[in-house]
This record gives C-alpha cells, sequence and structure tokens, in this order.
C-alpha cells in the first residue's frame, strides 16, 4: 500500500478474523470468558509493551495482563519486531494459566483498522506516538470501542475538543491513561488539598525533569525492514526516514526519538505536564475547566529534536491560584502545593511527600470529606467501567483539559507575549496570532472524517 492509497483508504477495513483461543473459564471463575473485557493494544513500544501491559512496578500500578476480568486478544503495531515481543510476552503470560501450559491466543495486526473491525473485540489500549492519539481515537469510537489512550491525548486544543466531540456523539467509555490518580502518594497530595488541609490554595509549583541534549540532524537512511514506516507516519507529512526521527531498532526501553520532535509530539511540557498538570487540576478543582491568564519563556532547538526545552511558564486561574512550570538541566520532577496554612511536597516518581506540618499525614477524611484511598489503578478503572458502563475516574475530557494546558504554555512561550484564556470557549482573547496556533499544523485531514 503506498501513502496516497493509505491516507485514502481512511474507513474501516473488512475483513473477518476468527475468534482467537480463550483461556479456559476454569482459569478465570467468575471472570469466564463471556463475562470479562476483550482488549486490542495498539502500539507495543516501550510504552504499550511496558507500563500498559506490564504495568508500572515502581509505582505499584498493575498492568492489564494483571487484570483477571480482561484479556489481550490482539496486539497492533507498525514495527514487526515489536509486536512479536509483545504477542509472545501475551501468550506467555496466559500459558501459565493453563493446565498444558501453553497458549496461542493472542492475533498480530499491522493495521490497527483491523483490530477495529474485529467484533469480538471490546475495547482498544492506544499506545502510540502521539500524533495518532486523535485520529485512531476518534476512529476508535465510531467503530464502538471502549478507548483508553495514552497520554498526551493531542497535539493542539482543536484536536483535543475535536476528539472530545467524537466521544460525545458515540457514548464510549474513555479514559484518559494517566497512573498519576492511581498512585497513593500522588492522591493524598490533592486529598488533604481538596479537604482543606492546608488551608486555602493559593499556588502551585512544578518542576519538569530535563531533555536530552539535542543532536546533529542524521542523514536520510533506509527504512527498516521491520518498520512500516507510512503507516507510522499516518496522518503526518511525509518526510525521509531517520532513525533519531522515530525509535531505537530492537529496543523496548530507550525513550523514543519522536518525543522530542515537534511534528509528532511536545516535549516535556506536554509529556510530564500530562502528569502534572492533571494533579495540580484535580487539586484545584478545575478539571473541567483551566486558566485564565499564561506567560512565559522557553528555547527552542535548532535541531530534527526542536521541542520546547529550559521553559519557564505560569498561570493564573480564576479562583487566583498561580502555577508555575520549569524546565532546566538541573531540573528533578516535583509539585509542590501552597496554601494559607501550610504546603505539601510531593517530589521525583513515583513521589516522595514532605509536609509542612507532618502531622497532616495522620489526618482521616471525615464526613463528606474526599477520600481517594481506594481509587483502582488506571487499567482497572477502565474495564470496571465498562463492565458497569459508568464514566472512568479520569475521562478524555478531562486529559484534554490536562493537555491544553501544555498547549497554551507553549503558545505563550513561542509568541511570548502574555495571553488571556477562555477555558469555557478555548480561544485567547484578542490575540489571533495565538488563536491561529490552537490547530496542529499536520496534514491529517483524511483521519478526522
Amino acid at each position: 500500500m503506498n501513502r496516497r492509497d493509505f491516507l485514502k483508504n481512511s474507513t474501516l477495513a473488512t475483513a473477518s478474523f476468527g475468534i482467537p483461543t480463550l483461556v479456559p473459564a476454569s482459569v478465570f471463575g467468575k471472570n469466564a470468558p463471556s463475562n470479562r473485557i476483550t482488549i486490542g493494544v495498539i502500539g507495543t513500544g516501550r510504552q504499550g509493551y511496558g507500563q500498559n501491559l506490564q504495568g508500572a512496578s515502581v509505582a505499584n500500578v498493575p498492568g492489564i495482563l494483571s487484570l483477571p476480568d480482561a484479556q489481550v486478544v490482539a496486539v497492533c503495531d507498525v514495527d514487526s519486531w515489536r509486536m512479536e515481543q509483545a504477542r509472545q510476552l501475551i501468550d506467555a503470560h496466559y500459558a501459565k494459566q493453563t493446565p498444558g501450559g501453553t497458549f496461542k491466543g493472542c492475533a498480530t495486526h499491522g493495521d490497527f483498522r483491523e483490530v477495529l473491525a474485529r467484533k469480538d473485540i471490546d475495547a482498544v489500549m492506544i499506545s502510540t506516538p502521539d500524533h495518532w492519539h486523535v485520529p485512531m481515537g476518534i476512529l476508535a469510537a465510531r467503530a464502538k470501542k471502549h478507548i483508553s489512550c495514552e497520554k498526551p491525548l493531542s497535539l493542539s486544543v482543536q484536536q483535543g475538543r475535536e476528539l472530545v466531540d467524537v466521544l460525545k456523539k458515540t457514548g464510549v467509555v474513555n479514559r484518559t491513561d494517566s497512573e498519576f490518580r492511581s498512585i497513593r502518594v500522588q492522591n493524598q497530595a490533592v486529598e488533604l488539598v481538596r479537604n482543606g488541609r492546608i488551608g486555602v490554595l493559593q499556588k502551585i509549583e512544578i518542576a519538569f525533569p530535563s531533555d536530552p541534549t539535542p543532536v546533529p540532524i542524521q542523514a536520510d537512511m533506509p527504512v527498516p525492514k521491520e518498520l512500516n514506516y507510512e503507516m507510522w507516519l499516518g496522518p503526518a507529512p511525509s518526510v525521509p526516514y531517520t532513525e533519531i526521527r522515530v525509535h531505537t531498532p530492537f529496543d523496548l526501553k530507550k525513550r523514543p526519538n519522536w518525543m522530542r520532535v515537534s511534528t509528532y509530539a511536545q516535549g516535556m511540557i506536554a509529556n510530564w505536564g500530562a502528569h502534572y498538570f492533571d494533579v495540580a487540576q484535580w487539586a484545584n478543582n478545575s478539571e473541567h475547566s483551566g486558566p485564565v491568564e499564561v506567560q512565559g519563556s522557553g528555547e527552542f532547538p535548532h535541531s530534527l529534536w526542536n521541542s520546547m526545552i529550559n521553559f519557564n511558564v505560569s498561570f493564573r486561574y480564576a479562583n487566583g491560584v498561580e502555577m508555575t512550570c520549569l524546565q532546566s538541566p538541573t531540573s528533578k520532577p516535583y509539585i509542590k502545593y501552597i496554601g494559607s496554612e501550610g504546603g505539601i511536597l510531593v517530589e521525583a516518581y513515583p513521589g516522595k511527600m514532605t509536609l509542612s506540618n507532618p502531622k497532616l499525614l495522620d489526618s482521616k477524611p471525615t464526613g463528606q470529606e474526599l477520600d481517594f484511598s481506594t481509587i483502582l489503578s488506571d487499567k482497572g478503572d477502565f474495564i470496571a467501567s465498562i463492565k458497569a458502563n459508568r464514566p472512568t475516574f479520569e475521562p478524555i475530557e478531562v486529559g484534554h483539559r490536562t493537555i491544553s494546558i501544555s498547549q497554551i504554555g507553549l503558545i505563550a512561550c513561542q509568541v511570548g507575549e502574555k495571553l488571556t484564556w477562555d477555558p469555557a470557549k478555548e480561544r485567547f482573547e484578542n490575540n489571533n496570532a495565538a488563536n491561529a496556533l490552537l490547530a496542529a499544523p499536520l496534514a491529517r485531514k483524511e483521519w478526522m472524517v
């Protein structure tokens, strides 16, 4: 399939696929095949293969394979080697649960539309590069698949809103796949803030880790035989292949190179912003809204790795809360909540909490106060929500609002001005130059209809 044919063929594949071998009912008990949710994992790189399938062990957050009421029946990737590693991992996992110790029930697909066309798949986990999230999410929603999508959700405010609008029309269960709300030290800090233990919230300070040093531009290279590069580009402009644009071949541990390229991602302000702006909005009780003012500065490398670095951005909310975020070569990640009667600092990942008043750790929610101590894991919440047909704890609308903060912060740095933001209209006031940047500069129209 050449690029033109690939982009024109935006409708779902109509091929029929056999139902894969299922784990026997005796393994699941009450979570027998008829009761469990079948999942197709789209994207099996570092995040898909690692945290989404196996879980974040350092943060004690389980992956999909740990859930007894779900089963991964298909994996999809444009890199055939990565896809095969995931298939072997999944089959080996389920084989351990069978009496005979063998299992070959996970199918592989090189085209995500084949996954969406399968009637035996209930839900999809989208773990692709960021530039694919919205097009895949829209097509998955139209195919009536429940959706858990990696963060950052989009490359622009307008793009994210388009995804949310389609989700509202189709009614599928959807979740922003972010584990921070499931990490006790993170949600406990929010719990203490929301329950007034540090008085009235006044300020939020965030520090992001630094990015690797930009590398010299590489010469064009032959496309590796295991990679369908045209499919990888998908809705992005057509450009020659080079390794530092995509990912390191035959490696599932290194941070992928595309995360530093603005065509496909937006750097640390979005990558870590998807975590920290989420819990900040949650603590400020503004997760369905956003700030009203933003200004900042940052550096834009003259390299293929051109995502903004060394930034310092500040936001102001209508309730008076100020939020600052910075990145420097010496930055270590943290979030600090400052209130009228004290403060809370949560450092690193998964997090170490320091309180101005250590006795706050003994404080327990009472009466109608919020209690986040029993929150499900991100994957567990997604599956439970599908089974109960209820909204997830972090719907994509919330993830959209989170990443919008990263995007308006980036725009403020690009235009070099203090901007007034209307979170209801999702527009800047009286600034055409800034508003022009609210749409992602991608040749993606074929994937949005």
